[in-house]
């Protein structure tokens, strides 16, 4: 009686260990959705960016709204009839060494 005790433990090991431990185990599906999970994540922060940029190409081919505020921040253009200020803050070095 002992030995089918045995028989029977070890074959339903045996019949276990495919469902947590093999290829499409419980572990591996597990693991499968975090990777699920990660990618959603990197997809949603590329879909804000994506949105991000349509309405930047958008808000460019609408007017000249968009290309003027553009230049005046990346290239520091002015119109003929503005006067240009530019405040520098005092540089780092030179309150350092006074001290």
């Amino acid at each position: 009686m002992r030995w089918v005790t045995v028989l029977l433990v070890s074959l339903l090991l045996l019949l276990q260990w495919p469902l947590w431990f093999g290829e499409r185990g419980w572990f591996a599906v597990q693991r499968l959705e975090n990777q699920l999970s990660q990618q959603e994540q990197a997809n949603a922060l590329a879909q804000q960016d994506n949105d991000r940029l349509a309405a930047e190409v958008h808000d460019l081919k609408a007017g000249l709204g968009g290309v003027q505020d553009q230049a005046r921040r990346e290239m520091g253009m002015v119109k003929p009839d503005e006067i240009f200020v530019q405040i520098v803050p005092p540089a780092r070095a030179a309150s350092a060494s006074a001290r």
